[in-house]
């Protein structure tokens, strides 16, 4: 089955290059030309993942990713913009975005993109081998084939980038894990998130949680981030 891909961009010309290179991959593309209209879709259709301008008519992509995450807080959300300010990839993360692509961008790395999300999802489909993805983290169960944080009766949607984060530094419980190589080892590129943007992550992760205190994600200053419970 072809996987689905909503894409909403505004520019004809951009939408319809783009569109005509991602179907030779074999995907089924539905495009949008507004916020308004790819939220009407997107509620009436199931997709493996989102690819959204920020700059749209009607609606713009932030507002336009927020209403999505309030009924699919797991489906993986791309930002492809001209808009390449720091405070705007922050913006979109927050909003709950699992990447960031500016534009001029090539269909290549558009593509690879894509492909790092569905890859997971089709995973996601896979029997549960011998080797299980449910860990304990302090006082939370943490299952990253779901995508679920867990405590007491309350559970916690995350995205894909949020749990592979999670996964990363509850994998190496009191290790100091240096920045450049968890972003290298999500992202593939030291240099992708810079600055706060990582930050964003790890401030969304302590906030998931926080109803257990003896779990900490410290700061090592200058290197990285270290998990303890």
């Amino acid at each position: 089955m072809k996987k689905k891909i909503l894409y909403v961009e505004d520019d004809p010309n951009l939408a319809f290059a783009t569109m005509d290179n991602l179907e030779q991959y074999d995907y089924e593309i539905v495009h949008a030309q507004d916020g308004v209209e790819a939220l009407d879709i997107f509620g009436k259709e199931h997709f493996d993942i989102c690819v959204l301008d920020i700059m749209l008519p009607k609606m713009d992509g932030f507002t336009l990713a927020e209403n999505i995450r309030k009924s699919d807080g797991q489906v993986p959300i791309l930002f492809l913009t001209a808009r390449a300010l720091q405070e705007d990839k922050i913006k979109g993360l927050q909003l709950g975005a699992d990447d960031y692509i500016t534009k001029p961008f090539s269909i290549e790395e558009l593509r690879l993109r894509i492909d790092v999300f569905l890859r997971r999802s089709k995973s996601d489909k896979q029997p549960v081998q011998a080797k299980s993805d449910f860990s304990k983290i302090g006082n939370y169960s943490f299952d990253f084939q779901k995508l679920t944080l867990s405590i007491n009766e309350s559970s916690q949607n995350l995205t894909f980038r949020e749990a592979e984060v999670l996964k990363y530094l509850a994998d190496r419980p009191d290790q100091v894990i240096r920045r450049d190589d968890l972003l290298k080892a999500i992202w593939g590129d030291d240099d992708y998130f810079m600055g706060r943007s990582l930050d964003v992550f790890i401030s969304r992760l302590r906030k998931y949680l926080s109803s257990d205190a003896d779990i900490k994600i410290d700061n090592v200053h200058g290197v990285g981030f270290r998990m303890r419970w």
